[in-house]
């Protein structure tokens, strides 16, 4: 029965909402038990209240109701100007990866092998590819590159002394450092050389009979200039050898192409890793190869099938909707040239400035309308990095759409209010604020028409 208040009238049944049409819809969208809880919140609030509007409940229910389930990993526009940026996921993944995702998220041949009708390995579907792109033995994946580090040294020198350059000792986001990933891995970190210059006989004084591996880290986010040295790669592979000890070089980025050849900074590939004499060659699969999260590590067979049968391999392992982003990723590579079109990353670093400019001059009209008369809309050159940790000091010129506060009183407060309204946009816009401006860098803009359709929904309070 409706409640009954002195002077007030009655509230609505439960029931009797829930079973009007405009709230039925929402119960066959949302379920039954959600639904009930925002009934059940509504009339609460009218009866402290002392009102209801029963004509604006459904509105007001479907609106909370949405923003109670909306997806809150969502796709956004990268104009950062760092390509590959962290906290936005790193890598855009391939048209051909995503489809690969979606065709295995269902029953799929994860670990079966279709060919002889019994249980198969995970790694084969990445393996192949690996070993053929890089000409390593052997080949598996984990979930990233810091895991396939850790499973490295685990398996390999756990226990035992690892020698490694003070100069490469860095600390990756989050404040994950490398010695204690070698500390959790069971490995003792053993510092050789200075920060700026180590000698190749600080690791040969390293050595001893508890020494496991040697191992040289990618700096990561950062470069050492000026009065600096350190061993070439096919020099420390060799003492490695010379005293039967494995060499395992991080590098990190994993790059799969000539970066030069494509008019970017050089950066080392696992390729040039492997010949010059590595045992195990750690790198990601999100930066600089363009595919999804992942760590990867090749090298020799033998030490490949240890690190395979190390009980934290089964941790780290990759699910099949990853695996399959990696494996229609490395596909790609077959073709170089391909690759370079119909992988987002190198495509977008490859992107001419020219080009980035001339979007940046058809949608600086619209973009000045949308923020309205107190930002002065303009076009600049900038520079983008790469990010991640990949050639983290080299920058490509690039272009951006920049708004300035016409007012100099509460400049900080304007430029606050802007890109919170971009980024409360239906696909939120990633910029930055730098020098009282804030910057939408369009290097990794490619859906120009969806971002021009949305402006129209900027609300810069």
């Amino acid at each position: 029965m409706p409640e009954k208040t002195p002077n007030r009238p009655p509230l609505p049944s439960v029931d009797g909402i829930l079973q009007r049409p405009d709230v039925a819809g929402l119960t066959a969208h949302y379920g039954r038990r959600p639904v009930l809880a925002g009934v059940r919140a509504l009339l609460d609030e009218a009866r402290a209240a002392g009102a209801f509007d029963a004509a604006a409940l459904p509105d007001v229910l479907a609106r909370r109701l949405a923003a109670r389930h909306a997806v809150g990993l969502k796709a956004v526009y990268n104009l950062t100007g760092t390509v590959l940026h962290t906290n936005l996921g790193r890598a855009p993944l391939a048209d051909e990866a995503i489809a690969a995702m979606v065709a295995a998220a269902g029953a799929s041949a994860v670990e079966f092998d279709l060919t002889k009708g019994k249980r198969g390995e995970r790694d084969a579907h990445v393996e192949r590819w690996l070993c053929n792109l890089t000409g390593a033995e052997a080949a598996l994946a984990v979930n990233n590159n810091a895991a396939a580090v850790l499973l490295a040294l685990n398996a390999l020198a756990n226990g035992k002394e690892v020698p490694v350059s003070r100069g490469e000792l860095v600390e990756i986001g989050g404040a994950f450092r490398v010695p204690d990933v070698m500390k959790r891995a069971g490995a003792r970190l053993v510092e050789v050389g200075t920060t700026n210059r180590t000698h190749l006989k600080d690791y040969a004084e390293a050595i001893g009979p508890k020494t496991g591996a040697l191992m040289t880290v990618h700096p990561s986010n950062y470069a050492i200039r000026g009065f600096t040295g350190k061993p070439a790669p096919k020099e420390i592979a060799a003492l490695a050898h010379g005293h039967g000890l494995p060499f395992i070089d991080d590098l990190g980025s994993g790059a799969l192409v000539d970066m030069a050849a494509l008019g970017l900074p050089a950066e080392r590939t696992p390729m040039q890793a492997l010949a010059d004499g590595a045992d195990i060659v750690t790198f990601s699969g999100d930066k600089l190869l363009g595919g999804p999260q992942a760590g990867l590590a090749v090298g020799r067979k033998d030490l490949v099938e240890k690190l395979r049968r190390n009980p934290l391999k089964r941790a780290m392992r990759l699910d099949k909707v990853m695996l399959a982003a990696l494996e229609a990723t490395l596909i790609l590579y077959d073709d170089p040239e391909r690759a370079v079109r119909r992988i987002p990353s190198l495509r977008l670093l490859t992107r001419p400035v020219g080009e980035i400019r001339a979007l940046a001059e058809r949608l600086a009209p619209g973009f000045a309308a949308a923020v309205g008369d107190g930002f002065a809309v303009g076009v600049e050159d900038c520079q983008s990095q790469i990010g991640s940790g990949a050639l983290p000091v080299d920058l490509l010129p690039s272009a951006a759409l920049v708004a300035r506060p016409v007012a100099a009183k509460g400049r900080g407060r304007a430029l606050s209010r802007l890109a919170a309204a971009l980024r409360a946009l239906p696909r939120p816009v990633a910029g930055r604020v730098a020098d009282d401006a804030l910057w939408l860098d369009l290097r990794c803009l490619e859906d120009k028409a969806g971002f021009a359709a949305q402006l129209k929904d900027l609300r810069v309070c």
